[in-house]
């Protein structure tokens, strides 16, 4: 398996529009982030895992072109938005539906929120071919094993995704102990860290850190990081087996 980061940013980006901090204004590519998503490339299909506000120039910086299905972790616009331009990978498919996967709300909130998509009245132009389903419990998909790891995000219940060896979860601030366990033998864990400062619905870098010892992964990449991580000053103090994610990084598992 081999998985792509696309994007590690939270939900402006970063730069943020009219910031002039010293994160928004650094040089470093490193400091610049896309809203987050994530690429799996395993058995020869790519599981792409959210439609973030930048797919496309996400896609056209890694050389994606193709994507076989899509995990969704919860409907907030960053993490869905992109979602029509997933069309455009229809046509590496022969037009074939890409089949989607979430929380119930989060599918449903999809259905509502880009209807075009789902009714078949031939108003519509070119647009995706998608098909879309709710799942409560691991399924196999491509030859992984995919299992949903509910996680709360506030208040809010949404999903973590384990695919084979991976972890992803991230807009987390707080895993339930039974999550723990479905979490617990990843050898890579790719997981939110907000900031340093508490912020009500994601975990702090130091809150990630402490949930990161308790899944045991060998490896934990940090991921939708605010204007507030400045990459190399803030990556030195990260304990061993921890850093930050950056925007195109790749990693084999």
């Amino acid at each position: 398996m081999k998985i792509v980061i696309l994007g590690c940013g939270t939900s402006t980006g970063v730069p943020v529009i009219g910031c002039h901090c010293e994160v928004c204004s650094s040089p470093d590519p490193f400091n610049r982030r896309t809203r987050s998503s994530l690429l799996i490339h395993s058995n020869g299909r790519n599981i792409l895992i959210d439609t973030s506000t930048d797919l496309r120039a996400q896609a056209l910086a890694n050389g994606v072109e193709r994507v076989d299905a899509v995990l969704y972790t919860h409907p907030h616009a960053d993490h869905i938005h992109g979602i029509d331009d997933l069309r455009a990978f229809n046509l590496s498919n022969g037009n074939a539906a890409i089949p989607c996967y979430g929380g119930a709300r989060t599918v449903d909130r999809i259905k509502s929120a880009f209807e075009y998509i789902f009714r078949d009245d031939g108003r519509d132009g070119w647009k995706p071919n998608l098909t879309i389903k709710a799942v409560e419990g691991p399924f196999e998909l491509f030859g992984e094993m995919v299992t949903p790891v509910p996680v709360m995000h506030g208040r809010t219940a949404i999903l973590g995704w384990r695919v084979g060896r991976l972890s992803y979860v991230t807009d987390c601030s707080e895993i339930p102990e039974s999550s723990y366990e479905a979490l617990r033998g990843t050898e890579v864990l790719v997981l939110g860290a907000l900031r340093q400062k508490p912020h009500p619905t994601h975990f702090t870098i130091a809150q990630a850190i402490e949930a990161a010892k308790a899944v045991g992964a060998p490896r934990t990449i940090l991921t939708h990081l605010s204007h507030n991580v400045l990459y190399e000053r803030d990556g030195k103090t990260l304990p061993p087996g921890v850093e930050f994610a950056r925007d195109g990084l790749t990693v084999e598992i």
